[in-house]
């Protein structure tokens, strides 16, 4: 069921906004915020809004825990290690509080979502001041101010189908990129995955708002725009309107010099509307994060993907056939319940078959609450490592022949970021999303630009500026 946050509701939350601005201001020193992400693209755009609203109530930021007055850690639940992590990470912030006992800890996001997760951190973290879920995002004014008056502990992590909160403040880090969400939720199912159980149904913004976030971020100079959603292709389902296809065209023939990218991709979805969409857009980059996560049929249909391997061979032919240069990227998951060395050779004749520009690769990570926790036959841990290590063996091989045959082409890139390393101090990223080292001032970050690609590894280019290729802001 879809819930829209009313405008009445979002003025609570700007009251609330307003009162603890004015307390802030009353301090002898302006409060710092730490704000640290942990998973994926929707969770960093999820923070963007809490550092949006924390910067409304007076906040400033800092880099660093012992700073801050309010920490706030939004969580991943996608792996058991990302959840041990985190929650070491927590533990570790005995010490800051201690030294600094009014500190806020916050956490919020997917983990603190996960049933069961909520009792442990009560019961076992007493430092942790706030903990709400990503349907309680938009309520975080209310929740911080309240933990101000009251000194009680918080919790908002009921279960929630979810909600679309429109016009929240957001403070985007500075650089040339944004991520802009198009929907929430995910309907799939997916038999490993826990994301359905703590973000919620799927949920699409209306195109109104996603376009006047568009022509927004066009206008502030950003350069390479992501449109975010668990399964984009989904998006406009629940709507009356336009679908993912379209939106990708409207969002595209907003004026201004930008790319556009998506993520993620599901393969039941994608099909020729998007392809040709991709293909006839001139801003869509020329890149799909398609993720087939087994080359098995058996295991598919046990990780409830809804597709076959020949199925999602099809697709990428189908792709290539409209895009030759498209950059096909891809997520793969080995040791799944049951998995045998059968079923993981198809996955290895997939990976070949397609010629990924580059994997992401996970060993299955058993995630209480899934149908997959309680399947049989669940693959020891020496044996997925081994699997492991033959598939990245392969996929290593594969994109560094792929990054091989860049050297000696020219591509246009944008400067994004700069490490300092000597062999190539900027980085820059292709069309295709491609990793660029090159040498050259800071003044280039956030400019298209030029270069001749002259050497290569498996997970990078190196590159030299084309004499007069620098293309401007």
């Amino acid at each position: 069921m879809r819930t829209e946050i009313t405008k009445e509701e979002l003025d609570i939350q700007r009251r609330w906004m307003a009162e603890t601005a004015e307390r802030s201001a009353a301090l002898p020193a302006k409060p710092l915020a730490f704000v640290d992400t942990y998973g994926c693209q929707q969770n960093e755009a999820d923070s963007e809004k809490l550092r949006g609203m924390l910067r409304e109530m007076g906040y400033g930021f800092t880099e660093t825990e012992a700073e801050a007055d309010v920490i706030v850690l939004n969580t991943c639940a996608i792996r058991e290690h990302a959840e041990m992590r985190i929650l070491g990470n927590v533990g570790a912030l005995t010490h800051t509080k201690k030294a600094k006992p009014g500190q806020i800890i916050c956490l919020c996001g997917c983990m603190v979502q996960r049933p069961g997760m909520a009792e442990k951190i009560k019961r076992s973290y007493p430092i942790v001041d706030i903990v709400f879920g990503p349907h309680a995002v938009w309520r975080f004014p209310e929740l911080l101010s309240r933990r101000l008056q009251q000194k009680k502990r918080l919790f908002a992590t009921e279960p929630s189908e979810g909600a679309v909160a429109e016009g929240l403040p957001e403070y985007r880090q500075d650089g040339p990129k944004a991520w802009l969400s198009i929907m929430y939720g995910c309907n799939n199912f997916c038999s490993y995955c826990i994301v359905p159980y703590v973000r919620g149904r799927e949920r699409s913004r209306e195109a109104k708002y996603v376009l006047e976030d568009a022509r927004k971020l066009a206008l502030a100079g950003y350069k390479d725009i992501t449109l975010l959603g668990q399964n984009v292709n989904s998006y406009g389902k629940d709507l009356e309107g336009p679908d993912f296809a379209d939106l990708l065209r409207m969002v595209c023939d907003v004026p201004g010099d930008f790319l556009v990218r998506f993520m993620t991709s599901h393969p039941k979805d994608a099909g020729e509307r998007l392809f040709r969409a991709m293909a006839e857009s001139e801003k869509a980059a020329r890149h799909i994060h398609l993720p087939f996560q087994a080359g098995s049929n058996r295991i598919l249909a046990a990780m409830n993907r809804r597709y076959t391997r020949e199925e999602y061979l099809a697709k990428v032919a189908l792709a290539r056939s409209y895009m030759p240069d498209v950059v096909l990227t891809s997520d793969v998951i080995v040791g799944f319940p049951g998995e045998t060395e059968e079923d993981f050779a198809d996955t290895l004749s997939l990976v070949e078959k397609v010629g990924f520009d580059s994997l992401f690769t996970f060993e299955y990570s058993r995630r209480p609450g899934t149908p997959a926790a309680e399947m049989e036959n669940q693959i020891p841990k020496a044996e997925a490592q081994k699997r492991f290590d033959a598939l990245t063996a392969l996929q290593n091989r594969i994109s560094g022949e792929k990054h091989a045959a860049y050297v000696g082409t020219t591509q246009k890139v944008l400067v994004d970021g700069f490490t300092g390393d000597e062999r190539g101090p900027l980085n820059a990223r292709t069309n295709g999303g491609r990793l660029v080292h090159l040498m050259g001032d800071k003044s280039l970050l956030g400019q298209y630009v030029e270069v001749e690609i002259t050497d290569s590894t498996t997970w990078s280019l190196y590159g030299k500026l084309k004499e007069g290729g620098n293309q401007g802001a």
